[in-house]
Formats: structure tokens, C-alpha cells, sequence
């Protein structure tokens, strides 16, 4: 039994089951035995490796992106470039690469990382020097925003229910110390429909978060890129553990493993509009990252020595590998032009 699982098993005794949302932020967050407090999660010695991990051509692309929706809405400065779960902060010094070949874009930006785990803000201050830590995407100023959020909100605890003969129970953990299992509450009537023993999933905080960064754009300007995996109204339980590259019992290692969850976009888009912004229908990160020139990107990178160039463009833009398991979508300001790669959904016009 972890340390943190027996922090969980205490608490199991106090205060009885407790939810997959609170679960996912213990074994997440603690302070002490959480799985970003202490560690460096990333890469071939960690848990798991993401795009930036793999080739500086994502986030030199993403970079770009950005920076054509920074001149296609007047060059404004300053403003605030923000990445929300930065990581070691390689997404943010291969953009900050990037849009240095850009007139005028290093200058009027402003950097603002959201970060939670002290550990990894000393990472990333090591990695980009001068930079402004932010707790809360709610904290972020009130100027443009220009913003990319990559495995962020896959991160985000998740809230189950799972469809019973008379309502939804939620899905819950118990145990002891003998180990954590999960168990249902008693059933509740939610405003959903669905077939005895389908399970949905809620992810409170991500609604929140992504208005937050809605509104702002919105309001101010800017444009926001999110990557994730996930889908469109999903259902069913996507909840899993990654542990030195393998997958995992979400309960087996508390605090010693990676937990996740697939992100539905449906409800982040909503949220955008609603918001005021106009959002996009998620993408394949393939498809996406392919029209902004990645082939060419990489061709490059190989001439000029890069052995492993082509093999990171297969593995960012493969159907089956990364290209089509994740998905990006972008949000920018009404009137303004769709952030390169991305048209607006339909439902933004019925709404305007």
C-alpha cells in the first residue's frame, strides 16, 4: 500500500466513499504523496511522454499558429502568453523559438504559466528564467490572451455516474486497508437519458477554466489552442492509470501513477461560446499539425541532421499513433479571423 493510499483509506474510514473527482485530486495534488508534487513525470525515465517531448515541431507549430492570429488581429501589445500544465516548460521555449522570428511578437509578450506543483514551476523556471506563476487560469490579466493548453484538461478529476435500473449512481471508491475498490452510491434522477449500465462522465473544473479563458479572448482579443485526447459527447469509462509507460488499475498505486481521463469537447466548446468567442469542432492533431507544414518542418530538421525527425512526424501525425487519438481545438474573438488550421462551428452562427 502506497503512503497515499493510506491517507485515502483514512479518510475512506472518517468520512466514508469518496468520489472520483476528490480521488483523482488527492492521488494528483497532495502536498506530500501527490504525483506532480515530487516528481518529473515526463519522458523516457517518467510515466509517460507528450508532443513537445517528442519533436520541437509541435511546439514550434503551435507557436506559429499563435503568432498568425497575434498579426491577423493588429499586432496587439501587450499581451499575455499562457500555457496552463506546462510541464518542463518545452511547449513554451520551443514557441517563445519560434516567435522570435516574428517582428515585434517576443517583445510585446508577456509569459504566464498555470502551474500547480511547486516542483514543477522550479523545472520550468530553470528551463525559461523570468516568468510569471500563476495558480488559477482565473488569475490571468484582463489584456489579450494568446494561449495553448496541451494534456491539460485530460488531467482535470472527473466525476462518474453510471445508469441503474431506477437513476444514475455515482461511482465511487472505498476500502480499507486492505486496498481501495470502487463501489456506487445510492442512485440519483439526473436530466439524461441512457441504457442500464452505460457510464457518463462530468468534468466540473474544465467548464470553468475554459470560460475563464473564453471570456478573455472574448473581450480582449487573443486566441487559445487546446490539445487533448478525447471526442465529441463521449460516454462511457475512459478513467485510467499510466505507470512507467504501461497501463494500470487506477487504484493499484495511488499517488505513484499518471490518472486520466478521455476530455469531451462538446461541452468546452458550448462553454466557449457561450462565452462570447467563437470555438471550432475539435480536429485530428495530425490532420492539424500537417497543415500548418510539419511534413516540411521535419524534412528540414532531417537535412540539417536530425536523425530522428521522421520518425517523431509518424508519431505526432499518424492515424495510428498520436495524430488521430488526439484532437485540437481552438477558440478566438467574434470578427476576428479563425486561428490557422481551424473553421467555426456552426453553432456559434445560430447563436450570434
Amino acid at each position: 500500500m502506497t503512503p497515499l493510499a493510506r491517507v485515502i483509506a483514512q479518510r475512506i474510514r472518517v468520512a466514508g466513499p469518496m468520489t472520483l473527482a476528490d480521488y483523482m485530486e488527492l492521488c494528483l495534488m497532495h502536498p506530500r504523496h501527490g504525483y506532480y508534487a515530487s516528481r518529473d513525470p515526463f519522458g523516457a525515465a517518467g510515466d509517460f511522454t507528450t508532443a513537445p517531448e517528442i519533436s520541437q515541431i509541435f511546439g514550434e507549430l503551435c507557436g506559429l499558429a499563435l503568432a498568425q492570429a497575434w498579426m491577423d488581429q493588429g499586432r496587439p501589445a501587450p499581451f499575455t502568453l499562457a500555457e496552463p500544465g506546462p510541464g518542463r516548460g518545452t511547449l513554451m521555449a520551443d514557441m517563445l523559438r519560434a516567435i522570435r522570428a516574428v517582428p515585434g511578437m517576443s517583445d510585446a509578450a508577456e509569459v504566464a504559466l498555470i502551474e500547480a506543483s511547486p516542483f514543477l514551476r522550479q523545472v520550468q523556471k530553470d528551463r525559461l528564467g523570468a516568468i510569471r506563476h500563476l495558480d488559477h487560469v482565473e488569475e490571468l490579466p484582463d489584456k489579450p490572451l494568446f494561449l495553448i493548453a496541451n494534456e491539460f484538461f485530460d488531467a482535470l478529476p472527473i466525476r462518474q455516474f453510471q445508469r441503474l435500473d431506477d437513476g444514475w449512481a455515482e461511482r465511487v471508491v472505498s476500502g480499507d486497508e486492505n486496498g481501495l475498490r470502487m463501489g456506487l452510491a445510492p442512485p440519483v434522477l439526473l436530466p439524461r437519458e441512457g441504457q442500464v449500465g452505460e457510464v457518463i462522465e462530468d468534468r466540473p473544473a474544465a467548464t470553468a477554466i475554459v470560460t475563464a479563458i473564453a471570456s478573455r479572448v472574448a473581450s480582449h482579443g487573443g486566441a487559445a489552442i487546446l490539445v487533448d485526447y478525447g471526442g465529441w459527447n463521449g460516454v462511457g469509462d475512459t478513467f485510467q492509470a499510466l505507470r512507467a509507460h504501461r497501463p494500470e488499475d487506477p487504484l493499484a498505486h495511488p499517488g505513484e501513477a499518471d490518472l486520466t481521463a478521455h476530455v469531451d469537447f462538446a461541452p468546452l466548446a458550448a462553454a466557449s461560446i457561450q462565452a462570447g468567442a467563437v470555438a471550432s469542432r475539435p480536429i485530428h492533431q495530425g490532420d492539424w499539425l500537417l497543415s500548418l507544414g510539419a511534413a516540411d518542418r521535419a524534412r528540414r530538421l532531417a537535412a540539417a541532421g536530425d536523425g530522428g525527425a521522421m520518425v517523431a512526424l509518424d508519431r505526432l501525425t499518424a492515424a495510428d499513433k498520436m495524430g488521430h487519438l488526439f484532437k485540437a481545438m481552438a477558440i478566438w474573438p467574434r470578427g476576428a479571423p479563425p486561428v490557422p488550421g481551424f473553421d467555426a462551428l456552426r453553432l456559434h452562427a445560430d447563436n450570434a
